[in-house]
Formats: C-alpha cells, sequence, structure tokens
C-alpha cells in the first residue's frame, strides 16, 4: 500500500497525488517548503517549523490559503493517515497553477501538500567514524538575491554543490559566502569547536536559520559550553578540535576530514558527543496536544 498524501485540503492515494503541469512551483520553483521530524508519536519543534514556513512564504509575497493552526493540523493528520509514529515529513506550499509565464498574480491560489514517510539517516558508522566532506567552488547564494533564509523550492544553489560533492566522491559540501566565510553545507548547518568554544557562522552570512541549529545552541548553553555566532574560514575548519553538521535529517553528525585535512585527531569529539547524547534525550520529550501524532 502506498502512501496517504495531504493534496489540497484532502488526502489522496500517492498515484493520485499529482499537481498540474503549469505550476509555479514545477515550472519556476516558485514556493516554499519545511523538512520536519516526527519522533516516538509526536512532531518534533512543530510550531517552529510552521512558523518558519509562513515567514518564508511572507518573504516571497506567497500566500498561504490555511491558517497556521490548520497547517499544523494537516502535518500532524498526514503521519496519522500513513500510521507513523516516527517520521520524515516535507509540507509544501507553491505559487500554484499560473501560466507559462513568470508573473505570480496570473496564480490564483496556492498548492499546499503534505507528505510522511520514513527517513534514511547517513549510515551509522558515520556517526561513529564522522564524515569527509569539501568546500565547493559553488557560493552560496547572496541575501540580495535568493535569500538563503528563505527555505525556497528553489534549491538549484544547493544542488550544483551538491554535484560537485557527488563528483568528488564525498556525502556532503561545504558552501562559502560570496566574501569567503563558511555559510553552511548543501543540506545542514555547520559548527566547529576550538579550545572549548562552540562556533557557527551567524544568520546574516547566508543560511537557512535551522531548527535544529537552534536546539543544539540551547543544549549547548544548558551543558555550560560557550557559545559563539560569528564568522570563520576554511583555515578555522582545518584547525579546529571538533566539526559538526547538524540538521533536521541528520540531526548531529560529525566531521572528521574537510578538504583532505584531518580535523581534531581524526574521531569525532566530547562536545559533540554530549550534544548528541542531549539531543537525542530532548527528541523523546513529548511536544504539546498539538503536536501529538496518535491518542
Amino acid at each position: 500500500m502506498g502512501l496517504r498524501i495531504y493534496l489540497d485540503g484532502k488526502f489522496v492515494d500517492e498515484p493520485d497525488a499529482k499537481v498540474s503541469v503549469f505550476d509555479h512551483g514545477f515550472l519556476y520553483g516558485d514556493g516554499v517548503f519545511e523538512g520536519i521530524r516526527a519522533y516516538h508519536n509526536s512532531v518534533f519543534r512543530l510550531k517552529d517549523h510552521v512558523d518558519r514556513l509562513y515567514d518564508s512564504a511572507k518573504a516571497i509575497n506567497l500566500e498561504i490559503p490555511i491558517s497556521k493552526e490548520e497547517m499544523s493540523n494537516v502535518i500532524v493528520d498526514t503521519c496519522r493517515q500513513n500510521e507513523l509514529k516516527d517520521a520524515y515529513i516535507r509540507a509544501v506550499v507553491s505559487r500554484g497553477k499560473g501560466d507559462l509565464g513568470l508573473d505570480p498574480k496570473k496564480c490564483n491560489i496556492a498548492t499546499v501538500v503534505c507528505i510522511a514517510s520514513s527517513i534514511t539517516l547517513y549510515p551509522d558508522e558515520t556517526y561513529t567514524n564522522g564524515l569527509t566532506v569539501i568546500t565547493v567552488p559553488t557560493r552560496r547564494n547572496g541575501p540580495e538575491g535568493v535569500n538563503p533564509r528563505i527555505k525556497s523550492l528553489n534549491y538549484l544553489n544547493n544542488i550544483m554543490a551538491k554535484i560537485e560533492a557527488n563528483i568528488a566522491g564525498v556525502p556532503e559540501a561545504i558552501l562559502l559566502n560570496q566574501e569567503g566565510y563558511v555559510a553552511e553545507c548543501t543540506g545542514d548547518n555547520i559548527f566547529m569547536v576550538k579550545n572549548g568554544v562552540l562556533k557557527t557562522p551567524a544568520i546574516h552570512l547566508g543560511m537557512l536559520e535551522g531548527v535544529t541549529r537552534n536546539e543544539v545552541i540551547k543544549l549547548a548553553k544548558k551543558n555550560g559550553i560557550p557559545v559563539e555566532e560569528t564568522t570563520f574560514t576554511r583555515y578555522d575548519l582545518f584547525v579546529a578540535d571538533e566539526v559538526f553538521l547538524t540538521g533536521t535529517a541528520a540531526e548531529l553528525i560529525p566531521v572528521t576530514r574537510i578538504d583532505g585535512r584531518v580535523i581534531g585527531d581524526g574521531k569525532p569529539g566530547p562536545v559533540f558527543a554530549t550534544l548528541l547524547g542531549e539531543f537525542r534525550e530532548l527528541v523523546k520529550e513529548p511536544e504539546g496536544p498539538e503536536a501529538v501524532i496518535f491518542g
């Protein structure tokens, strides 16, 4: 039996989940989305994800035709429809059906889709041994273009970097911003540790404000680990004691080699281990009643 997909007000079987070829999401990448996790019968940080979805929509002047409360219900109900207590959820809002022209005014109403399925993480051994990553020539979009804080359907910038990672035979790539500072990876935020201080790029450097990123910052402060949201370069990563990535799908994953340089002692470090353990305990805590899938 296939998945049940939410599509514009109703649930349909996966083969029937179709949008028009004139949809601006398909034609132009004109829309926004969220990747969300459900753990242990509860959608993790549902409000934060929904708020970010609506902020992204507002930034591109896209009116979502349902309220935040209704969107939250759609996300939870999609898990219920597929009998998933643990899931990866994709909420998508496109500009909707228009014509072959660019003008968004030709799109009468946005298309809303929600998909819930199982999640494929990095292999278990990468959490023990760490990732090998590279920095790539592709630079992160600048805020004057498609601002990286908008989680838009136009992911070509990320995909170009991912292609370079694939060609190099590594699972992930680091993007620098236009000034040469570290921004983020193709699908994850990045952290480094130096002399006991946890550092991550500041939001204004050109990156998505990750929900997992923000939770890790809170957990670090809770555990007495100093945190700086700042600027740094490839050099700082090369000489770091630890580097790790964060994201909805990956959670926290260590990096042990960057551009041929071994990071620290070549093994996941103690700050990473502490924060991963804290995060995995955090996701066991039930969210509010609006986020509970069953019961």
